[in-house]
């Protein structure tokens, strides 16, 4: 800010807004106009007159303060959102104000939507139709398919991003220039779901996002959005953002947020599993622990953990009380560590990464003590999905999960249980993984039909596993104890039950 007074911008994106845009800025209120620092019209390559047009409201009523520009070529609804915030970025700028060129909001609310900013009480600031102030969507003449398409994709959009505006698809919204700065907004579409990236991407950064009320309005203006289409785009992105932050895909929109091999927490889940197998008071081996993940909800209730991976950071140092940094496939990788000090070694999802697995479990059933355990889980490449895609003639790799790029060995559930035997170990126990559908849906702990589902399809998954599993995990012992393991198996189950099920967490 310049001394006290902040630098507001208001960016007016406009197509083919030839008869409407006179009356936009005809209506901007006079105390706005000597608030705002400049005001910017993007046509964004209009077949009409809507550049000489403005160019001429300026004129005739000698607003220095008005600057128009028109793109040499379309750039779309998001690629010239993008021109103009990097205008008001690189002016230096605190705030700009979104207004269509269309008349469709009302410019009379102008300072409404850029006060909070101004205030300091918010990041970001949406104009909301659905809220009853000003009589409501409808009222207002929003078409009924209209008004119900937004409240089914608003209402998906705030369950998967665990998030309560009361409408995403107002294009009357106000940010902070250093919120824009700080997100990756060039990468988001050029398309109209830009507005719903952008907003994707400020809740994940958990800047703070304001709504106020605004009147709806619907008059003759001609739509360019293609309602199915922008739908679709919408639900695309937010599954793209899901699937980023989970590992699952590498979408460039939300490159940032992407997660090579993240903490899954979602019910379960291989690790919510693997948390339950292994108890409490434990010593854990850590194999292949990657940023530490695991081992840092693990640690909280046991007793000692000691990581190992090819790669050391300051994240996997941090989380385990031991680290060591070594290559799991050289033949000295246990140099120095007596693996039989410690209760659990943890194989999760680590030996389809080996060209040789079976040599390192050979290794772990003879360095391990007896009473040892081991816990190991692997994907399921015989899951029905994938067979689908086999059928079809489709091996296609992807970033993460069954067919990642980086797996070097798929199993299926005969030839992992095969490798086990051949390596010396028993099976103790084994759970399956459901396909993890809920993680889409954000917080399950409010949404009991969601809760419900995965329950059932977790169910399912242990009945027919060789066909539904996702990832198999297994509770191995040392063949060589040769002992009754029927207690040990009971403890396991004790464990295992406390999994959140129906009756489980928050129901």
């Amino acid at each position: 800010m310049q001394g006290d007074k902040p630098r507001i911008g208001i960016l007016i994106v406009a197509y083919n807004a030839v008869t409407t845009l006179a009356r936009v800025l005809g209506r901007v209120p006079p105390d706005v106009m000597a608030e705002v620092e400049e005001i910017v019209v993007f046509d964004d390559a209009s077949h009409d007159d809507t550049f000489i047009l403005a160019h001429g409201y300026k004129t005739l009523n000698k607003i220095s303060k008005l600057s128009i520009y028109k793109n040499p070529k379309n750039l779309g609804y998001g690629g010239n959102q993008k021109l103009g915030y990097e205008y008001f970025i690189n002016k230096g700028f605190d705030a700009v104000v979104l207004l269509h060129g269309d008349g469709q909001y009302a410019p009379e609310f102008l300072r409404n939507i850029y006060q909070p900013i101004v205030e300091g009480r918010a990041d970001a600031v949406f104009g909301s139709r659905m809220m009853k102030e000003h009589g409501g969507p409808l009222k207002g003449g929003m078409p009924l398919y209209k008004f119900i398409g937004n409240r089914i994709l608003t209402a998906f959009e705030n369950r998967s991003l665990d998030m309560g505006l009361t409408e995403f698809h107002s294009g009357y919204r106000a940010y902070s220039i250093n919120a824009l700065k700080n997100i990756s907004f060039q990468t988001c579409s050029d398309d109209f779901h830009f507005d719903t990236e952008i907003i994707i991407k400020l809740n994940h950064l958990q800047y703070r996002i304001l709504e106020v009320p605004i009147p709806t309005y619907y008059g003759s203006e001609i739509s360019y959005v293609n309602g199915f289409k922008y739908a679709f785009n919408v639900f695309r992105s937010v599954i793209d953002y899901k699937l980023a932050i989970y590992g699952f895909k590498k979408s460039q929109r939300f490159l940032e947020f992407f997660k090579k091999y993240p903490l899954r927490e979602h019910r379960f889940s291989s690790h919510d599993i693997i948390a339950h197998f292994v108890g409490m008071d434990k010593s854990i081996l850590d194999l292949g622990c990657g940023s530490g993940f695991l081992a840092g909800k693990l640690r909280p209730q046991n007793k000692y953990i000691c990581g190992m991976d090819i790669e050391g950071n300051e994240t996997n140092r941090k989380e385990c009380d031991e680290f060591h940094e070594v290559n799991l496939e050289h033949k000295e990788r246990f140099s120095g560590i007596d693996i039989s000090e410690y209760d659990v070694v943890l194989c999760a999802d680590i030996v389809e990464h080996l060209r040789e697995p079976g040599d390192l479990l050979t290794e772990l059933s003879a360095k391990m003590h007896p009473d040892s355990r081991l816990i190991l889980s692997v994907p399921n490449v015989a899951n029905l999905v994938i067979r689908l895609s086999f059928l079809l003639g489709k091996f296609s790799y992807s970033d993460s999960g069954i067919l990642d790029k980086t797996h070097l060995r798929f199993f299926t559930h005969a030839s992992i249980r095969e490798l086990i035997e051949k390596s010396g170990f028993r099976i103790l126990h084994s759970r399956s993984t459901p396909i993890p559908f809920g993680m889409l849906f954000g917080d399950r702990s409010t949404m009991f039909a969601v809760r419900v589902f995965e329950y059932i399809f977790y169910r399912a998954t242990n009945i027919l596993r060789k066909l539904l599993s996702y990832q198999f995990v297994f509770v191995l012992v040392p063949e060589r104890g040769m002992r009754d393991i029927s207690k040990e198996r009971k403890e396991i189950l004790e464990n295992i039950r406390q999994l959140p099920e129906i009756e489980g967490r928050g129901v």
